[in-house]
């Protein structure tokens, strides 16, 4: 009696310290509001565009359901998985978010596995997003997420995937921690064409928090359904309308800091994104884009009035030189107040205001939009936008 009551508190011991050696977490976000827009293009020659009320599925973040675990290995290394999947909230479709490619994958967000660290760092295979990704929370895009979406359209900091790569993240050294991610074009007869890469570092110690990126992608050989090699962001025209194929790059560099002053975080930054000379075929024609540079500047504030209810602020401005300075440079700016109330710790409410506006040619090019890409004036590129959002997000 006494063998089998030892014998079963050392299994119950055993079966303990596996189950605190590796863990498997279930978590989600849901994001849904209505939002109102104005000036949507329609479609009618004789009225091109009007208003638009509707569900918006991800305002602040796109709705996604994910899996993620640990293994300890022992001697500090660990074994580690993530797999995410996005949806629609409002239609229950799958939705890849800022993918450009793959959206209709089932874990179109995230699917890794890798080793970590806490000495050596972290090193994760598969589809996923790169340092610019991180930078967003310290930028308009962890206030207002997909509502400044078009201001971020070239830069990353939305969360563009890169599938088929390899990401190493630092371990955290008094604040600073650095980042580099490369992916394979797999492209038959080449080594350029289709890979990306990318390298940063954040600095976040105490109040501030500073930032500086570098990614590079290029285009792989288009194909039925997208482009084969790592995801690129070009504007918001999907990657499957290319009309040509090799080695066009989308470079992107990005700095910028946040600092946290009492009850108010202050915040800027700067990002050039370029790109060579890209067609495109859409449903209304061949589209030329022209070499590109994109200069964007922001700044922001979250003001926390009190401990769940934040007022938000912040203003974009792009300035994109489109083919040579002799066509001139477009330009792009946006204002966009907002309020977050928090109800707990994992449910908020929120309302947003948003004003975009568009000159010479620059919505006719990166297709513009707060809500609706594509709002601009066919003739010129001049364009403006008011949209208005009220929504709930709730983390589990």
């Amino acid at each position: 009696m006494k063998k089998s009551l030892i014998a079963l508190a050392v299994l119950g011991a055993v079966a303990g310290a596996a189950q605190a050696q590796s863990s498997v977490t279930i978590y989600g976000l849901i994001d849904e509001g209505v939002t109102f827009s104005n000036n949507v293009a329609t479609g009618n020659v004789n009225s091109p565009t009007g208003g638009k009320v509707g569900l918006t599925s991800g305002v602040i973040q796109g709705s996604r359901l994910g899996f993620k675990g640990v293994e300890d290995l022992g001697n500090g290394l660990k074994a580690v998985f993530q797999l995410e999947a996005g949806f629609k909230a409002n239609t229950g479709a799958l939705n890849g978010g800022n993918s450009n490619n793959n959206s209709n994958g089932l874990f179109n967000r995230k699917s890794v596995v890798g080793l970590s660290s806490d000495t050596a760092g972290t090193v994760l295979l598969g589809r996923q997003t790169d340092l610019l990704d991180d930078i967003g929370s310290y930028t308009s895009v962890k206030d207002f997420g997909n509502v400044v979406g078009t201001a971020h359209a070239l830069d990353r900091t939305e969360g563009v995937r890169t599938q088929n790569s390899i990401r190493y993240n630092s371990p955290n050294f008094s604040g600073f921690t650095a980042s580099a991610i490369y992916g394979f074009g797999g492209q038959a007869g080449s080594t350029t064409a289709g890979q990306s890469f990318g390298l940063g570092g954040i600095y976040a110690n105490g109040p501030l928090a500073a930032f500086v990126s570098y990614y590079q992608s290029k285009v792989g050989t288009p194909n039925a359904t997208g482009v084969t090699g790592s995801d690129v962001a070009i504007g918001s025209y999907p990657l499957s309308g290319l009309l040509e194929t090799g080695d066009t790059a989308l470079k992107t560099f990005t700095l910028g800091a946040s600092y946290q002053a009492g009850p108010a975080r202050l915040y800027g930054n700067w990002s050039r994104s370029t790109n060579q000379s890209i067609n495109f075929a859409t449903t209304a024609g061949d589209v030329y884009i022209p070499r590109l540079k994109l200069d964007m500047f922001e700044l922001g504030t979250d003001y926390a009035l009190t401990a769940p209810l934040h007022l938000l602020a912040s203003v974009q401005y792009g300035q994109a030189t489109i083919g040579s300075s002799d066509n001139g440079k477009g330009k792009l700016t946006q204002f966009n107040l907002g309020t977050d109330y928090w109800l707990s710790k994992r449910t908020d409410v929120y309302g947003f205001v948003s004003y975009q506006q568009t000159k010479n040619g620059y919505g006719s090019v990166l297709g513009t939009g707060i809500f609706d890409p594509s709002v601009y004036n066919t003739s010129t590129g001049d364009a403006n936008q008011t949209s208005v959002s009220v929504g709930i997000r709730h983390k589990f």
